[in-house]
């Protein structure tokens, strides 16, 4: 796969980026089947599948379980890796908690550098509980996030968003937006199409319903899913969150074809 440019981060990302949420958590997700969190041998082979499949980025946060912990043990060529993180969503005894503080945001990020075992993040994104503009303008997550960034800790910033108002603050204010998009949820449309006005980067977030595109799942299946994905041209990349090896290359197939 031929790497995208991030919007204008100077960051390259592959077209489809690898989430890691099963690699860390089992509890309160919402996908179609249930599954077995991988051991250290099965994750370390899915990892260096996707590198070699040609996917350099990944999605990961706090909030699932253990997943930077596993990456930076077991993530192969560490440091060439693009990863995508988060703050201010925590996952604990089962339920999600959200604290976009200062000093909340600025611990969080300096502990997933430990646990990545990295000197920066290539790109940290406001994990929104759903209310974005009350996030944006009541919160110090924003500010404090751009302030890491100046610091270095960071290459660049955006947000996890819920609605449409909030992905368009996010292009017009930082660099990058995650937004959902997939052919039942078009809703935000407006926001890919800002960014593509904006020249900013766009990371899709249930691109693929979270399995539910799937037709044994019910759905029109990925390559619908993935076609409706990247008939928007903002689009850098899109993250699926798949821990099977057969499901990441037919899904890498499907991408190389619609791109080619």
């Amino acid at each position: 796969m031929e790497l995208r440019p991030l919007g204008s981060t100077g960051i390259q990302v592959s077209p489809l980026g690898l989430g890691t949420v099963k690699l860390g958590r089992d509890q309160q997700v919402k996908y179609p089947w249930q599954f077995k969190i991988p051991d250290d041998a099965e994750a370390r082979a899915l990892l260096e599948l996707a590198w070699e499949l040609g996917i350099n980025t990944l999605d990961t946060a706090p909030a699932y379980g253990n997943s930077e912990e596993r990456l930076g043990q077991l993530l192969p060529h560490k440091d060439d890796w693009v990863i995508v993180g988060k703050v201010g969503e925590l996952f604990e005894n089962g339920e999600s908690a959200f604290d976009f503080s200062a000093a909340y945001t600025r611990m969080s990020v300096e502990r997933s550098l430990r646990r990545l075992g990295r000197d920066y993040i290539d790109v940290v994104l406001v994990h929104s509980h759903g209310d974005d503009m009350a996030i944006i303008h009541n919160e110090a997550v924003c500010d404090t996030l751009a302030e890491l960034k100046h610091e270095g800790k960071i290459k660049a910033i955006g947000l996890s968003t819920k609605t449409v108002e909030g992905g368009i603050w996010s292009v017009e204010n930082m660099d990058l937006v995650m937004a959902t998009y997939n052919p039942v949820y078009l809703d935000e449309l407006p926001v890919l199409q800002r960014a593509a006005e904006l020249g900013k980067g766009v990371v899709i977030k249930k691109g693929l319903m979270s399995g539910h595109a799937d037709a044994k799942a019910g759905g029109g299946g990925v390559e619908e899913a993935l076609r409706c994905v990247f008939a928007q041209p903002a689009v850098s990349s899109v993250v699926v969150g798949t821990i099977n090896p057969v499901h990441l290359r037919e899904n890498v197939a499907i991408v190389e074809r619609l791109l080619g």
